[in-house]
């Protein structure tokens, strides 16, 4: 399923489980949401819209999004003017390691629910000069804010080949990463996306049948290490407890097994009763959980959602309730 308003631009919104969001947010009239991760604001959009006025006299529903990318907070701005002019859609452009900070300045202190797409918006992937996709020529580039922090290019023309080989292997799985890394170094500077991914391919001779791209994994890992988005996401998950109201949903979605792996563990930590401890003399200690696990297993999309978004395929989400 995909939001509603198209973009100024032409490009079309896709938002991924959409259904499954909503239905999981319990989204309702009157509700406080935090979107940490707007992209191209189509979750935004229909909670927006699935929460609107229902009947005189009832307190309007508001929406707090986050968005590292400038760009993104622009796009969305204007897509969804009509809700910001009616101050239901509240905008910042920061991290959303930073959600509670700007949540309790914008008066979000108590939220009905808050979302977590970790995935890269259909703008940024095609995009040449950010640098996320290796099928378009650009600079190197990869920073969800492009005025913060180094980029990738950045990364790979100063680190070592061991640091290099490192997060390839620790954020992509990649396990060629020294010879990778190797060939990196030797060919330096690096620029920009069509030369890094000629590079991963002479690494490793080449894509030999494969049914995905050699660089995939190299590109991967490197966005995680510029954007630190794995750290980002470990910060934030505390901060999702402090916010939410009880009964308050929590609903996050994933694209690769490190991020779910995070997400699985700490939702399944928080909802248990007894908690590890090795510091303590029985190995640990009994504590009310924080949270119940809505989905015991992640939601994944189904064959029509693929078909019709095929980025989707990876996608999972899980949803935890505060208790």
């Amino acid at each position: 399923m995909g939001a509603l308003t198209p973009d100024p631009q032409g490009a079309a919104h896709i938002a991924v489980l959409l259904a499954e969001v909503l239905e999981g947010l319990q989204v309702r009239p009157g509700g406080l949401y935090i979107d940490g991760t707007l992209g191209g604001g189509g979750h935004t959009e229909m909670i927006l819209a699935r929460s609107s006025l229902d009947g005189v006299g009832t307190q309007r529903s508001m929406v707090l999004g986050l968005d590292a990318d400038p760009a993104a907070i622009r796009r969305v701005e204007e897509r969804l003017s009509g809700f910001v002019a009616e101050q239901r859609l509240i905008l910042v452009q920061t991290p959303f390691e930073r959600m509670a900070e700007v949540a309790r300045e914008r008066g979000f202190g108590a939220v009905d629910g808050i979302l977590l797409d970790l995935g890269l918006s259909s703008f940024q992937l095609g995009t040449a000069e950010r640098g996320f996709a290796f099928a378009l020529e650009g600079p190197l580039d990869m920073r969800f804010d492009p005025t913060a922090g180094e980029s990738a290019a950045d990364l790979l023309n100063r680190r070592s080949a061991e640091e290099i080989a490192d997060i390839l292997y620790r954020y992509g799985e990649e396990h060629r990463s020294r010879r990778i890394a190797g060939v990196i170094v030797q060919n330096r500077p690096i620029r920009t996306t069509s030369q890094l991914a000629a590079l991963v391919e002479k690494a490793l001779g080449g894509r030999r049948g494969a049914r995905i791209h050699p660089a995939t994994q190299t590109f991967q890992a490197l966005r995680i290490a510029v954007n630190d988005e794995l750290g980002q996401l470990e910060r934030v998950l505390p901060q999702t407890l402090d916010l939410l109201k009880p009964s308050g949903r929590l609903a996050i979605i994933s694209f690769h097994s490190l991020e779910d792996r995070i997400v699985k563990t700490w939702m399944r930590d928080e909802a248990q009763r007894y908690q590890p401890d090795p510091t303590h003399p029985l190995g640990g200690v009994e504590r009310e959980p924080r949270i119940a696990l809505v989905t015991k297993k992640p939601i994944v999309p189904g064959p029509e959602e693929i078909s019709q978004n095929p980025r989707s395929r990876s996608a999972k989400l899980r949803i935890a309730e505060r208790l």
